[in-house]
């Protein structure tokens, strides 16, 4: 299956270089999790702050068993400070 990985800010960094924009196609393997395509890119745990699968937020304790389906779009955003 294929979805749609979307990294903002720093995290776009992470992105295949290559990359233009900030979102890439993503291949995985049916039934993959979030978490699973967090840990493909190697993203650094304590830049994985906001999470949205098709723009509904996915808590950390349930980025393990949301299962992925093809064609979602993942979206990631580090933390943020601002003022």
């Amino acid at each position: 299956m294929n979805i749609t990985l979307k990294l903002f800010a720093t995290l776009s960094d992470h992105l295949p270089a290559g990359t233009r924009g900030n979102a890439i196609t993503l291949p995985l393997a049916d039934g993959a999790t979030v978490q699973e395509a967090i840990d493909r890119l190697n993203l650094p745990p304590r830049l994985v702050h906001l999470v949205l699968v098709n723009g509904v937020y996915v808590p950390p304790e349930q980025r393990g068993e949301r299962v992925l389906a093809d064609g979602d779009v993942l979206a990631i955003w580090p933390p943020i400070a601002g003022g």
